[in-house]
């Protein structure tokens, strides 16, 4: 099998371009509530902390559901489990529109999280049933990619939502809330007709093609933990798991604060959804070309470390000096870099997990993850009030993803014995 297989390129054009746009609006209504705190902290008198805890809430909610949802998700098949998490989230983003202060705020941040629990891990999962370890860094970095491509849409669309501030009586934060809100409703309808379940219930597949991938994937199955339970205590899981808190603590910490980080430099909220746009283009480039290099070269381990280090490096410099403009040009750098890590990263569990191991195994992995989503942003807001600035907080993100580059290097050790115990 050829690396362009055109299988593999019908999948593709079939599938990919809808997960994209999926993610976008999932990523969009997860991280709109850093440009809405540009208005809505005054309006309510949120603090730092306040607002720190409340964004980063939504991954407890995140957490706990995540394994049972991706459980499901293995059980009685993408089509009707996603459609039902798209509707839901949909839902609960656009009534953070009637949020009336930290407790409200609090709860409707909690289960959005527990709404969105599933769609990452289930998604990453969807991709082992249609393509084979040669795409899945470079499907996995493209629909990813939709992270940073949120940020691009999101920064200049709720800039403008936040001038109707006082139409009907609802303030700019509110509307943003409502409008970016409700779309996901109606993707909840396309994903009843977009995605099937699996190869074999794609009415645009013939029977050849179909028999391709089943062989295929099947060839491919040959981790030793296909089992839920038996996943979880694999210490490739636990390391992965690591890695992951390092790099969601960065992703999240940045996401989150970043369009108050570049207000704080004396940007109104208009032109701070304006100059949050380059990092966030730069860093959907870089993840599409880095997980096709991962593809390319069929290496993870190195593709993952050498990005954490760059995102490492650009936290640290922006700790350290004081030009506005040059500590734009470092969180660039740090934006780029986590971005980079993700394709390479989520290419690795299903190299050693199998069938529902590998359901388990990556909801695990990403629940263990998403605890930094909750940590960062709530830490964030502590150091800031503390200290008066991010400097601190950029500094701790980034020894999380040097213990994450360790921890990686560690796995890919551990990867390398393990395979030479069961050749």
């Amino acid at each position: 099998m050829g690396q362009d297989d055109p299988v593999y390129a019908k999948c593709a054009v079939r599938l990919i371009p809808f997960m994209v746009l999926l993610f976008t609006v999932n990523y969009l209504d997860r991280v709109n509530v850093g440009f809405a705190a540009l208005t809505m902290n005054k309006d309510l008198g949120f603090s730092p902390t306040a607002y720190g805890f409340g964004a980063g809430v939504f991954f407890a909610g995140y957490v706990a559901f995540q394994v049972p949802s991706n459980v499901m998700i293995a059980r009685v098949g993408a089509r009707r489990w996603i459609s039902c998490i798209v509707a839901l989230w949909g839902v609960i983003s656009a009534a953070c529109a009637f949020v009336q202060g930290p407790t409200s705020f609090y709860v409707l941040r909690f289960l959005l999280g527990a709404a969105e629990a599933g769609l990452f891990p289930g998604m990453i999962f969807y991709l082992t049933l249609w393509f084979p370890h040669a795409y899945r860094a470079r499907f996995a970095a493209t629909i990813i990619a939709a992270n940073p491509l949120s940020g691009v849409i999101g920064g200049p669309l709720s800039s403008a939502i936040l001038d109707m501030d006082g139409i009907f009586g609802l303030h700019g934060w509110q509307w943003l809330f409502l409008i970016e809100g409700l779309p996901a409703c109606a993707m909840a309808i396309a994903v009843l007709n977009l995605m099937p379940d699996g190869p074999d219930r794609a009415s645009w597949l013939s029977t050849e093609e179909k028999a391709t991938i089943a062989g295929q994937i099947a060839e491919e199955d040959t981790g030793e933990k296909r089992e839920f339970w038996s996943a979880l205590r694999d210490p490739r899981v636990l390391a992965l798991s690591v890695t992951a808190f390092g790099i969601q603590s960065a992703l999240f910490g940045i996401n989150l604060w970043l369009p108050q980080i570049v207000q704080a430099m004396g940007f109104s909220a208009q032109a701070t959804g304006f100059i949050v746009v380059p990092p966030y283009a730069l860093s959907a480039v870089a993840m599409i070309l880095w997980g096709r290099s991962s593809d390319r070269r069929g290496e993870r381990i190195w593709h993952v470390a050498l990005a954490a280090l760059l995102a490492a490096a650009g936290l640290i410099a922006a700790s350290l000096i004081h030009s506005d403009v040059l500590v734009l040009l470092a969180l660039t750098v740090a934006v780029v870099g986590i971005g980079s890590t993700l394709g390479p990263f989520w290419g690795l569990p299903s190299s050693f997990l199998g069938a529902m191991g590998a359901a388990g195994g990556i909801a695990f992995v990403n629940s263990i993850g998403s605890l930094g989503g909750f940590l960062a942003p709530t830490v964030i807001g502590i150091l800031r009030e503390q200290t008066g600035d991010y400097a601190a907080a950029m500094f701790v993100l980034a020894m999380g993803l040097l213990v994450s580059t360790g921890f990686v290097l560690v796995l890919g050790r551990m990867m390398s014995a393990m395979k030479v115990q069961y050749s």
